[in-house]
């Protein structure tokens, strides 16, 4: 009986901290545009943090490794066309120690926290693939500061 009982309740630890991470099937505040589009800057206003810390998520992210707070459905979510021959970057300019989560249409995982300076996160990507984007904007510490997202292709 407490084999069971402890089997149960392991399951059930697993799937409550598994609903305390960044959901990539849930939406944030939704933009469609064409990496034309965002060859100048465009800003999005967010307030930066959440309640969810990362080390307790099992994500495998393909850059930086860290730690930090965001909320379970992404700040922003974007459709983004047209990026043939552009590289792509998310970058945050915050009041405080922000990192950046970013989750792409092939599933894809990227985190930093200080690559754009002031202890403010960027992540660039490379060979960006036209898709869904969403975005995650947290802080380090687990308080919560204005921030802005900026979208840009180069």
């Amino acid at each position: 009986m407490r084999l069971v009982l402890f089997a149960l309740g392991q399951l059930f630890l697993g799937a409550s901290a598994s609903l305390a991470c960044p959901d990539y099937m849930q939406y944030g505040q939704e933009y469609s545009f064409t990496g034309q589009q965002v060859y100048q800057p465009v800003g999005f206003p967010v307030v930066a943090g959440g309640d969810y810390r990362l080390s307790s998520c099992n994500i495998r992210f393909l850059s930086d490794r860290g730690d930090g707070y965001v909320t379970r459905a992404p700040d922003f979510t974007f459709g983004i066309s047209g990026l043939s021959g552009y590289e792509l970057q998310f970058r945050v300019e915050s009041d405080c120690d922000a990192i950046l989560v970013v989750n792409t249409g092939g599933a894809n995982w990227y985190y930093d926290d200080d690559d754009a300076g002031n202890g403010d996160p960027a992540i660039r990507l490379t060979r960006p693939s036209e898709g869904i984007y969403d975005a995650w904007i947290g802080t380090y510490d687990g308080k919560s500061c204005q921030a802005r997202l900026i979208v840009e292709t180069f």
